[in-house]
């Protein structure tokens, strides 16, 4: 099913490349398949199109998570969070809270 829903967000990403919503979905399906690589491409663009996208950091943070990339993914959601904050998304907020927090300890377990 997953295979479906991203190959339709890629239908609908063909007739308008810069939808950041579309860019959003398809790279939050192709996370829920484990291509993070793919995933963090698209989130990002949506993040460079929608700036204010406060999910859309949330879920580029945890691709570049997934993909070990702390220093990155660090940035991603400090500066996800502060969106958040600005749009007064508290839910996204707490949401990246437990992504940093899960940071630090991976960090910290590594040294």
């Amino acid at each position: 099913m997953n295979a479906s829903r991203s190959d339709m967000f890629r239908k609908l990403l063909e007739r308008d490349p810069k939808n950041p919503m579309v860019l959003y979905s398809l790279g939050n399906e192709l996370f829920k398949e484990g291509r993070y690589e793919e995933a963090r491409d698209h989130l990002q663009r949506a993040v460079e199109n929608k700036p204010d996208y406060s999910v859309a950091y949330r879920m580029l943070g945890r691709a570049h998570y997934e993909l070990h990339k702390d220093a990155e993914a660090r940035d991603v959601f400090l500066k996800g969070k502060e969106v958040a904050w600005e749009n007064g998304d508290l839910q996204t907020v707490k949401e990246i809270d437990v992504f940093l927090r899960r940071l630090q300890k991976r960090e910290a377990g590594e040294r």
